[in-house]
């Protein structure tokens, strides 16, 4: 009872602080920067002390559910094998997939708003396959590319092409009919009004895909990696660790994958903040 009792006591004095923090009104732009991330890690701190201290109180095996403690160990012990999976799933087929299909998807969009026959056309297929679920697919790409990732980037290139091309489709019709009948006054040409007006307008569009499928990429390469992949990568360690039971690798490879999106995510956030510092969103941000 004493775990259970200390849990309750901390998560108590945590809510307070965090109630605390989120009612100030910092004077400098440094101080609300500290509590803007002092409040989500407090928080993440929360959970991880509740998590051990519930698995200690309620002595929960280990097989059911490792403790932080046991998870954090088991990655410390890991390290040369998670390093491995990380690079064969993330650095080779997330990333390359990432970069074809969202490439890919901004291309086509541009296509589409030259041509009304492929906007007709191509989208409402694109629908459809978007709707294609990963586990039927990702046997389908195996079978074609083979075990290695190339395989499982294919996948990836499938659920990061069409977030892309509908968010790129919508946002190159932002711009709304004044503008452009201002840069038609000014004899603009159709490049100059794409980059000059429309490819501006459709940044947050573009952004707000680039973030979807920078999770979407390491969900599909994961789950790709169940249906047939060399002895290394991510979705083989969940698969394999766990018909061993061994729950604590499992934990640990989800952490590092979490780690992994989060920061690819942060990532894409940071360039946004930088490239579309101009649009209202990001200006009431700042402030």
């Amino acid at each position: 009872m004493g775990w259970l009792l200390f849990a309750l006591v901390f998560w108590i004095a945590a809510w307070a602080f965090n109630e605390w923090l989120v009612r100030q009104k910092p004077s400098s732009g440094t101080n609300a920067k500290v509590i803007n991330l002092a409040v989500p890690v407090m928080f993440g701190v929360t959970l991880l002390v509740i998590w051990e201290s519930v698995c200690r109180g309620l002595d929960i095996p280990s097989i059911l559910l490792p403790t932080p403690s046991t998870i954090w160990e088991r990655i410390l012990n890991s390290l040369p094998i998670l390093w491995a999976d990380f690079q064969q799933t993330f650095l080779k087929a997330v990333i390359a997939g990432y970069v074809l299909g969202c490439g890919s998807g901004f291309i086509v969009a541009l296509l589409i708003d030259r041509s009304p026959f492929l906007q007709r056309g191509l989208l409402p297929l694109g629908n459809f396959v978007s709707a294609l679920p990963i586990i039927g697919i990702a046997p389908i790409m195996v079978m074609w590319f083979g075990f290695d990732w190339q395989s499982k980037a294919a996948v990836v290139l499938i659920m990061t092409f069409f977030p892309m091309l509908v968010n790129t489709v919508q946002g190159l019709a932002a711009s709304n009919t004044m503008e452009r009948d201002l840069m038609g006054t000014y004899a603009s040409s159709w490049w100059q009004t794409l980059t000059k007006l429309r490819l501006p307008a459709a940044a947050p569009f573009i952004f707000n895909a680039l973030k979807i499928n920078s999770t979407l990429a390491l969900i599909g390469a994961i789950v790709a990696e169940f249906f047939g992949t060399p002895i290394v990568g991510m979705g083989f360690r969940i698969s394999a660790e766990m018909g061993r039971m061994n729950t604590d690798m499992v934990w640990a490879t989800i952490a590092v994958a979490a780690l992994a999106g989060s920061t690819f995510y942060g990532v894409v956030a940071l360039i946004e903040r930088a490239v579309t510092f101009w649009h209202p969103s990001m200006r009431s941000s700042r402030t």
